[in-house]
């Protein structure tokens, strides 16, 4: 008998594979797809063997798949863009997730980790280049040396211990697995006296000792982000202490008791076509491991309840449902390719698209960025182009992308950037406009290791007040060497920045007159 139930079984399968693979070649030819005999063969094979113990749901799930693929080829079409429109906002909506999930495991469970779950890896020194793509983190400013450190607050809290800076400007932003920051124990709001933070995940139940600020956390995974104010290599060992003062604790630990067993961490393996480019290109192997990761993150950290009744729903046609596990085979052949196609454009795509208020070559971010709320397209794109962005009150980011025609930057021209007002900032914060080389998101290498300009700087001021700052690949001789921005060879971008920003520079994302942009002019 069970020899029988195997041949059935195999004989099954080899129908209904080549049944599909000729369906799927009639769609691509733009003929009716119909079930073949042998297609039927399977179907009817299936529904006879499902009382031996076959896969539940097997006959079923052919039956469906039998109604989709008999479509004539207008309905196939329609059925393919409507389910590819639906899945680039799907895409769009889950970018961020599934971007946080692969920098955790890069950092985190890779081959290479730099800090195990709860810890915290303090880079040495500012992004350098090499350091920027070892990290795997894109748009990186080069005022700060940075940590960084997954928390795993399901066990048990983890206690967040902050130094005393003495008045060196550093923040902590708390970022949740959608990339919202949705805290800061210390920074422009808070102030750098430190304290004893615990961060609490969403599902513990218990008391806190005395001493202990509590900080609730939406989702069970967290990413704390420290930067710790560099302004010359002189002042590293300074900055240096204030980041290693920065630790976590398990709140066993700290109260010395036994911690809770460690959880199993069995994380799918994110494979790429290259390890090279940052955490946030999505440049899969096989683009329905976007799907999958996607599904499992948001079953481990779920977004919030508002969005699960109001969103979700849409992508239920995807076979994307919250509490259950997507595969391929939860979706028929059609929609599995157009779910493909979108899982592998949205990586570029959002590496492209702008965000917020274009301005005189620059894109002004809106008042949303940092913590996004249901502005999925600006959290879609900061998280592809410039990860963990900070909130408005902390930082102010502006993108420069064109010169004031519109025309992308290149470093096959020389430009200069006039500033007519200095950025605003409230000490001791600082401002900085920054190099980036566009294909990968990172810092870039040239012979001065000078990557940004700014209030770290001692710039030269033109006779009428202004400063500009000479942007281009080739040194432009003694007399504009301070105020010189090296570029690379080919396209690049800018960052204009103000951490701890003064109050023109918060109020400039809503009104265009509270700050003047500076202009960035390409030399003829």
């Amino acid at each position: 008998m069970r020899k029988t139930f195997i041949y059935f079984l195999s004989i099954s399968f080899l129908l209904l594979t080549s049944g599909f693979q000729m369906m799927v070649a009639a769609a691509k030819e733009g003929k009716a797809m119909r079930i073949s005999r042998m297609g039927l063969l399977a179907v009817a094979l299936l529904g006879f063997l499902s009382p031996f113990g076959t896969v539940a749901g097997a006959q079923d799930a052919v039956a469906a798949r039998a109604t989709r693929v008999s479509l004539p080829p207008s309905q196939v079409k329609a059925l393919s863009d409507w389910t590819y429109a639906l899945a680039v906002q799907a895409a769009n909506y889950g970018a961020p997730l599934v971007t946080m999930y692969n920098l955790r495991y890069n950092d985190t469970f890779g081959p290479s980790p730099k800090a195990a779950p709860n810890n915290i890896w303090r880079m040495p020194n500012i992004s350098t280049p090499q350091l920027s793509e070892e990290a795997g983190y894109v748009t990186p400013n080069v005022n700060t040396i940075y940590g960084f450190g997954f928390l795993d607050l399901g066990p048990q809290p983890v206690i967040l211990t902050l130094p005393d800076s003495k008045g060196l400007y550093y923040t902590v932003e708390v970022c949740d697995m959608w990339t919202n920051a949705f805290a800061y124990p210390a920074g422009a709001q808070n102030g750098y006296k430190g304290g004893k933070f615990a961060l609490v995940g969403p599902e513990w139940k218990g008391t806190l000792p005395a001493g202990v600020q509590r900080i609730d956390s939406p989702t069970g995974w967290v990413l704390i982000q420290p930067r710790v104010h560099l302004k010359n290599q002189g002042d590293l060992a300074t900055s240096r202490a204030v980041l290693d003062d920065i630790t976590t604790q398990g709140l066993a630990q700290f109260l010395g008791q036994a911690p809770p067993p460690t959880p199993a961490y069995n994380y799918a393996v994110p494979v790429v076509t290259d390890r090279r480019q940052p955490a946030s290109a999505l440049n899969f192997t096989n683009p329905t491991q976007f799907w999958e990761i996607l599904s499992a993150a948001m079953n481990e950290n779920p977004p919030p309840a508002s969005q699960i009744a109001a969103l979700l729903p849409m992508f239920k046609p995807l076979g994307i449902e919250l509490g259950k596990q997507w595969r391929p085979s939860s979706v028929d052949p059609i929609t599995l390719a157009a779910m493909n196609r979108a899982a592998t454009e949205i990586g570029p795509l959002l590496h492209s698209l702008p965000a917020g208020r274009f301005q005189g070559g620059w894109f002004v971010s809106p008042p949303t960025v940092g913590n996004f709320g249901t502005d999925y397209r600006t959290r879609a794109v900061a998280g592809r182009q410039g990860l963990t962005l900070n909130t408005p009150s902390e930082a102010i980011y502006i993108y420069g992308g064109t010169d004031s025609h519109g025309m992308l930057l290149s470093g096959a021209n020389r430009y200069t950037v006039t500033f007519h007002q200095l950025p605003p900032f409230v000490a001791p914060g600082f401002w900085s406009v920054t190099m980036y080389d566009a294909t990968n998101n990172y810092t870039v290498s040239n012979s001065i290791n000078r990557y940004s300009l700014g209030s770290d700087n001692t710039l030269k001021t033109n006779a009428d007040g202004t400063t500009t700052i000479y942007v281009q690949a080739a040194n432009p001789g003694p007399a504009r060497m301070q105020n010189w921005l090296p570029a690379p060879n080919g396209r690049f971008y800018l960052i204009l920045r103000s951490y701890a920003p003064g109050p023109a520079m918060v109020e400039f994302l809503s009104d265009p007159r509270a700050y003047r942009l500076p202009d960035i002019d390409v030399v003829r």
